[in-house]
């Protein structure tokens, strides 16, 4: 015969466990609306902080706990977006999202020989389309209300009556804001006809990757595109060029002084948000995390990480 202690804790476990189970998700919600896998954890912190704040009574009051974390980390999100605007206004260079390794390449994970845990943001990201660089920055050029109402519906597929009650404002007006967005999504895709397939993503990076290591110019300026840009978020911490680098040519011989000034440079090929990408090593340690749009054949953007509060999934396993 249970005792009545026991009788609750048997009934609440399951309540538990269909909280804690929301973690994933909310990860994946609060990083593709933020672009920082720090802040989402901090988002995600904030509403489980929020949740087990109310009184027990409130807590079985709420129908669905799903819905109710689901609602609180969109409408934390949204007042960070609102202050990282200004945040980012002072920040030192460019700033770009943070990059994310595969779940069997970052820090800490099963290629340190560790198990991923529950509690490892990082490998609580599903990558996919919507993480991968180039689609996350079309996201920072969205309004903070056409940022949560595209994540919410398309990427979540979230009908508008629900994201009208996240958002405080009408279905249409949420569509109206999904549409706006998409059609942002639209205007920085690359046409379909030029994207490089999945298959030759790989070897043309690799092949950027040895003609970056021979100091090979000629070989460089032709896997760039001639109007190619590369951008760096050194963050004030790290050097970095303040400005975009602009042109095939200009960047070219923008990495072959970033392999003169630090000789012993070490280029290895990892999934960056999904995608082929390069992480720079020096000495052992990651000093940058490189993302690469691809299209036509070629290297059109390079977006190089190189604040080190932003590499923390990346350090520790060698990657």
């Amino acid at each position: 015969m249970s005792t009545p202690v026991e009788s609750v804790r048997r009934r609440s476990e399951p309540d538990l466990s269909a909280v804690v189970g929301e973690r994933r998700q909310l990860i994946n919600l609060s990083y593709r609306m933020l672009g920082s896998l720090a802040e989402a954890e901090d988002a995600v912190q904030e509403t489980y902080t929020r949740w087990y704040a109310m009184s027990r009574r409130q807590r079985e009051a709420v129908e669905s706990p799903g819905a109710w974390l689901t609602t609180v980390a969109s409408r934390v999100c949204l007042d960070l977006l609102g202050s990282a605007r200004v945040r980012r206004e002072r920040y030192v260079g460019a700033w770009i999202p943070e990059p994310l390794p595969d779940r069997t390449e970052w820090g800490g994970g099963p290629a340190a020989g560790g198990a991923a845990g529950p509690g490892d943001p990082a490998d609580q990201v599903t990558l996919d389309e919507s993480v991968n660089m180039a689609f996350l920055i079309v996201l920072e050029a969205m309004t903070p209300a056409e940022r949560v109402a595209f994540v919410l519906h398309d990427v979540f597929r979230y009908p508008f009556a629900e994201v009208a009650g996240i958002l405080g404002r009408s279905p249409a007006a949420c569509r109206q804001l999904a549409t706006s967005a998409r059609r942002r999504v639209r205007a920085a895709q690359a046409p379909a006809a030029a994207t490089v397939p999945a298959a030759g993503q790989a070897g043309l990076v690799r092949e950027f990757k040895e003609a970056w290591e021979a100091k090979d110019i000629k070989a460089l300026v032709g896997l760039l595109a001639p109007d190619a840009t590369m951008t760096a978020d050194g963050g004030g911490l790290a050097g970095a060029a303040l400005r975009p680098v602009e042109g095939g040519e200009r960047i070219a011989q923008y990495l072959i002084h970033i392999s003169d000034k630090a000789p012993g440079l070490t280029l290895l090929e990892r999934t960056v948000n999904g995608r082929p990408g390069l992480v720079a090593q020096h000495t052992g340690t990651t000093v940058t995390v490189a993302a690469l749009g691809l299209s036509g054949g070629r290297v059109t953007h390079i977006w190089a990480v190189r604040n080190p509060e932003k590499l923390r999934p990346w350090t520790g396993n060698g990657a």
